[in-house]
């Protein structure tokens, strides 16, 4: 069994990654309707007291019984503020979920040696939120075609993704 990591520092974090089940709740559905995620529930554990507005976060659609969907990184956007509990934990998100054509499918990421680390791959049913290292997210963000200057958010609509069409 492998465990999870756990992270030394801000210093250690390329991204925050949210999870949603798309098997067990309509996502592609609900952001077809409304692609931005304004807030997104997460578990209480000690990566909550590191999270700081500005932070990069990926969201992450997580499933196996469709074959018409893409699991895997659906969007990316930052952190508002800290996470907040209410009815919950939740994150305070500026994210906006791309179009099918500029996400970026679990397949890719396992097909990329420089991610066989990656939490999310290792563990799906592990922490949420997950989290990705520095080394991590710039394969990511080269993958996803994101400039490291470039913003938080995906692709404009229409706007498909580097070798997805």
């Amino acid at each position: 069994m492998v465990s999870s990591r756990r992270i030394r520092g801000v210093d250690d974090l390329g991204a925050w990654l949210v999870k949603g089940n798309a098997d067990h709740v309509d996502l592609a559905g609900r952001f077809a309707r409304e692609p931005r995620v304004t807030r997104w529930c997460v578990q209480p554990s000690y990566r909550l007291g590191l999270m700081r507005a500005g932070q990069p976060v990926l969201f992450w659609a997580s499933g196996s019984r469709r074959r018409d969907l893409a699991y895997g990184i659906w969007g990316l956007g930052r952190l508002t503020g800290p996470p907040r509990q209410d009815d919950g934990w939740a994150m305070p998100l500026d994210l906006v979920v791309a179009e099918p054509g500029g996400r970026l499918p679990r397949e890719e990421l396992r097909a990329d040696p420089r991610l066989a680390g990656l939490e999310v791959l290792r563990q799906p049913q592990g922490a949420n939120p997950s989290f990705v290292d520095v080394e991590e997210f710039a394969v990511i963000r080269e993958l996803l075609g994101v400039t490291p200057g470039g913003g938080a958010g995906p692709r404009p609509a229409g706007q498909a993704r580097p070798g997805s069409g």
